[in-house]
């Protein structure tokens, strides 16, 4: 257990491991569990530095609306971190033991199966995650911030802010601060976990990114780009590689969603990347962006396969877009054309809106005016909701007293800067 107790701070000296790796198949070990209490501030004392929960173990990091826990870096405490900082430290790493594809451990293994284990990108030493336990529990995280984080190891691997690997269904993740990652806020590297009260500010790559056959729940996501560096699109849905044909297949259900995109260059050619023939249903949720607003890469998007679990085209329901001159882009054999009949094949969709978004994020007479829909509808362990975006009003602050402000996002005044660090 990490005790708040005033004016102390919680060092991470390199990599911090929570119990070790109990392998892809339950045991009967009690679990470690690292219990940290609100308001405690944990920093990486190195650039290196990295929290891993490994599987068969748990975290119970649970803040409050008013004392929330910050994982940051040791220039954030040092008090040299600015708007721009990022890449200071590795991150937060569940490892859990759900099922995943693209397994690396044993390429011959059967996907999804309890053989299936990858290793987690950016670890130089073992960090497994994968089983075949969909309902599997890595703990709690509510109310808290990951600051400054992400650092790459070599070409493309590199941790997150919040990197998930093979987390179960039984694990709660609400209330999440992301902020200035410099990869990806969050990836989800296969698993069952849902995630609701996310705010993702100033990530310099994706902003969701979810891969390898995840399949889960997203709800209240706010996600921000900074005006500054390069970052890439708000959502990256799977990759595009040999093995795409595996099962369990990736789906995304995101509901109740605001994004402001504001990189007029993105590496992925659109705000929303979707390929690697992953499923996807996106209901209520407004974006804004001067790019095309969503790119659809391979035939195999568009296509329906209950053999290997594939659905169909990406659904869209009550969605709106402010995009760029162009919308919609097709690449892999997929036109343009094909991207806009599959957008608007959804029911109250448009990509020509224009946001009247108050203080960057919050709906304005635009967004109200908007038919939402009720998420239920796509999946039950949705929140009903009556509108569409992230934030219904002015009235509705979930967003506000636990995350940090910054010249990206301006989220509440009883928050402090995220270049300065709570009230110890």
């Amino acid at each position: 257990t990490l005790t708040k107790i005033p004016g102390l701070l919680y060092s991470m000296g390199g990599r911090v491991d929570v119990g070790p790796d109990r392998g892809a198949a339950p045991t009967a070990d009690a679990p470690v569990v690292l219990t940290i209490q609100p308001g405690v501030v944990i920093y990486a004392s190195t650039g290196v530095s990295w929290l891993a929960v490994n599987r068969g173990n748990r975290i119970d990091a649970v803040g409050t609306p008013t004392s929330p826990i910050v994982f940051t870096s040791r220039d954030n405490v040092l008090g040299l971190a600015t708007d721009d900082s990022q890449g200071q430290w590795g991150g937060v790493v569940l490892l859990g033991r759900a099922p995943i594809t693209d397994c690396t451990v044993a390429p011959a293994a059967t996907p999804g199966s309890v053989n299936c284990e990858r290793q987690t990108e950016g670890a130089v030493d073992p960090a497994y995650f994968g089983g075949a336990t969909p309902n599997d529990n890595s703990g709690t995280m509510r109310y808290v911030q990951i600051r400054y984080s992400g650092y790459v190891l070599s070409g493309n691997s590199e941790l997150q802010s919040l990197t998930l690997g093979g987390v179960g269904s039984a694990t709660t993740l609400d209330h999440i601060q992301s902020h200035n990652s410099s990869d990806d806020a969050f990836e989800n590297f296969g698993g069952r976990v849902s995630l609701r009260h996310l705010v993702l500010t100033g990530a310099d790559d994706d902003n969701i990114d979810v891969d390898t056959g995840w399949k889960g729940t997203l709800q209240y996501v706010i996600g921000i780009q900074k005006a500054s560096g390069a970052p890439d699109s708000m959502i990256e849905l799977d990759s595009a590689n040999a093995l795409e044909a595996q099962a369990p297949r990736t789906h995304l259900k995101l509901a109740n969603f605001t994004f402001v995109h504001r990189n007029a260059s993105s590496g992925n050619g659109a705000a929303l990347l979707m390929r690697g023939g992953a499923d996807a249903n996106l209901v209520n949720g407004v974006m804004t962006t001067s790019m095309p607003c969503l790119r659809l890469n391979g035939t195999n998007i568009l296509t329906a396969d209950p053999a290997i679990e594939k659905l169909g085209p990406p659904v869209f329901t009550s969605v709106a877009f402010q995009c760029g001159a162009t919308a919609f882009v097709g690449t892999g054999g997929v036109t343009a054309q094909q991207v806009a009949d599959v957008f608007n094949a959804g029911a109250d969709v448009t990509s020509t809106f224009t946001a009247t978004l108050a203080n960057t994020f919050v709906n304005g007479a635009s967004e109200a005016g908007r038919n939402a829909t009720d998420p239920r509808t796509v999946d039950a362990a949705f929140d009903t909701t009556t509108y569409v975006g992230a934030v219904r009003d002015a009235a509705d602050t979930w967003y506000s007293g636990w995350t940090c402000n910054s010249s990206t996002a301006n989220l509440g005044a009883a928050n402090t800067a995220c270049t300065t660090l709570p009230a110890l």
